[in-house]
């Protein structure tokens, strides 16, 4: 039996499975790219829901294992050495890529262009997604000063242009699925819906972004990990 009671987290969400991967997150987007990653790889785990109208995110137990307050965060029971504790969902993508030889490449080659193009939506489309979501659907419309809200509009455009560029001619970010678009597409099915910035970025203008969008969001793992933990 797996003890994973030295972790405080457990304390707050107990493990009702301790054998499983433990998935302290929310349906967002970032929180939505390790519930599909566990979907398409097939990994056992157990979901536990970090409400934000709680403040859960801010409890003592949930930064005790991830220590920037931010879904989504892992505890692996079967981490290298042990116990796994993991925040960035990032991170845990690339982790959780390696740990089951899936979506990461078949050589190193292409295993450090995937990487590359998720940096690309960890330093670009995430950040910036979320800032015009912000002066679009939340606070940022009290503010009468427009310039900060068309700057990220502006950003957020021509990121969506680098991606339609790239997907010129291609199935995925890559030559093949891989974390790379299980990062960026929910951010991209989150500015046009959620956020509803669709049409103040001009979203209808990227015919290759939309193509591939609609082909990832048909994965019968994609439709399942975007409504966990439920």
């Amino acid at each position: 039996m797996i003890d994973l009671s030295a972790f405080p987290i457990t304390s707050k969400w107990p493990a009702r499975h301790p054998e499983r991967l433990q998935l302290y997150s929310l349906p967002t987007p970032n929180g939505v790219k390790v519930s599909i990653m566990l979907e398409e790889i097939g990994l056992p785990y157990e979901p536990h829901k970090v409400s934000f109208e709680s403040n859960d995110q801010m409890s003592a137990e949930f930064i005790s294992l991830s220590a920037n307050n931010k879904i989504p965060a892992i505890l692996d029971p079967h981490g290298p050495g042990g116990p796994l504790p993991l925040f960035e969902s990032g991170a845990i993508l690339q982790y959780l890529a390696e740990k089951s030889g899936k979506l990461l490449g078949q050589d190193a080659a292409m295993r450090y262009e995937i990487l590359q193009w998720l940096m690309f939506q960890m330093g670009g489309i995430g950040p910036m997604f979320g800032q015009v979501g912000f002066f679009n659907k939340f606070a940022g419309k009290d503010y009468e000063d427009k310039r900060p809200r068309d700057r990220y509009v502006s950003e957020a455009r021509r990121l969506l242009s680098v991606l339609d560029r790239r997907l010129q001619g291609r199935d995925w970010v890559v030559d093949e699925y891989s974390i790379a678009d299980i990062a960026i597409f929910p951010w991209v099915r989150n500015l046009t819906g959620f956020y509803e910035a669709g049409d103040l970025v001009g979203f209808d203008a990227f015919d290759n972004v939309k193509r591939v969008l609609a082909t990832f969001l048909e994965r019968p793992a994609v439709r399942r990990g975007l409504t966990i933990p439920g």
